[in-house]
């Protein structure tokens, strides 16, 4: 199997699919995803630890409104569908909605979730 072909076959894997694929590379190899931590004493509290400007939107819990989460689910990662959006909503806690997202757009994305009835994390 070519670079190409790998790369053609990820494309084709759902949000869930790839966080699964997420997780079993971080078990079998050891490593993490998370962004590397910026080296102990680089300036004051690192320059009071640069401001986040990109977030991971994380479901913990979808609250008694699940239906309703479902959709706003489907509002705010329009390139689910309501089987896939359905799932995520059913893997809470720690499934992540929106990976990689700007601070504007991550806010948004909890603001709709939240009134929809869920509780957000942004990591």
């Amino acid at each position: 199997m070519t670079v190409d072909e790998i790369i053609e076959a990820v494309d084709a894997l759902t949000v869930l699919e790839l966080v699964e694929l997420k997780d079993k590379l971080q078990d079998k190899y050891g490593v993490t995803a998370a962004a590397p931590v910026a080296a102990a004493g680089a300036g004051p509290a690192a320059e009071a630890e640069e401001e986040q400007v990109i977030f991971d939107v994380v479901l913990n819990d979808a609250g008694a409104q699940k239906i309703q989460v479902i959709k706003a689910v489907r509002e705010v990662s329009t390139s689910l569908g309501l089987k896939e959006a359905k799932e995520l909503v059913e893997a809470a806690p720690g499934s992540v909605v929106g990976e990689q997202i700007g601070k504007e757009d991550a806010e948004t994305m909890k603001k709709t979730l939240e009134e929809a009835g869920a509780t957000i994390e942004l990591r």
